[in-house]
């Protein structure tokens, strides 16, 4: 669901009261992790973006939280250790805030990170 917030703090204020722990450790995950990223809300959710590109964004939906990883070659090298989400061409979908794999979901950040491809 889209939303109208005009930052962060204010989407996860708007979730729901049972996502918003797992939702506020995938904010400071990415914080802590995309080191150079400038955090912004577009396309009604939180968004990373590097050199004016979104990478990472995360959305919490009617019926799942949604991961997106904007780079395919990070997404395809870990897709085989997301057996608890749903998994589209760069959105990844927990169905639960409890299904959030922050191991996994660590390493796809770094992934991106470090990754020189471009943003899909």
């Amino acid at each position: 669901m889209q939303s109208t917030a005009a930052n962060v703090t204010t989407y996860l204020e708007q979730t729901p009261p049972e996502r918003q722990a797992a939702l506020t450790r995938l904010r400071n995950l990415c914080l802590s992790t995309l080191r150079g990223y400038e955090e912004t809300m577009e396309y009604g959710m939180p968004c990373y973006k590097r050199n004016g590109a979104v990478e990472v964004s995360w959305a919490s939906q009617k019926n799942y939280i949604s991961l997106y990883i904007l780079k395919k070659a990070v997404l395809d090298a870990h897709r085989s250790e997301l057996v608890t989400a749903s998994i589209g061409k760069g959105c990844i979908r927990f169905s639960k805030p409890d299904k959030l794999d922050f191991a996994v979901i660590e390493k796809l950040l770094v992934g991106t990170r470090e990754s020189a491809d471009v943003a899909c």
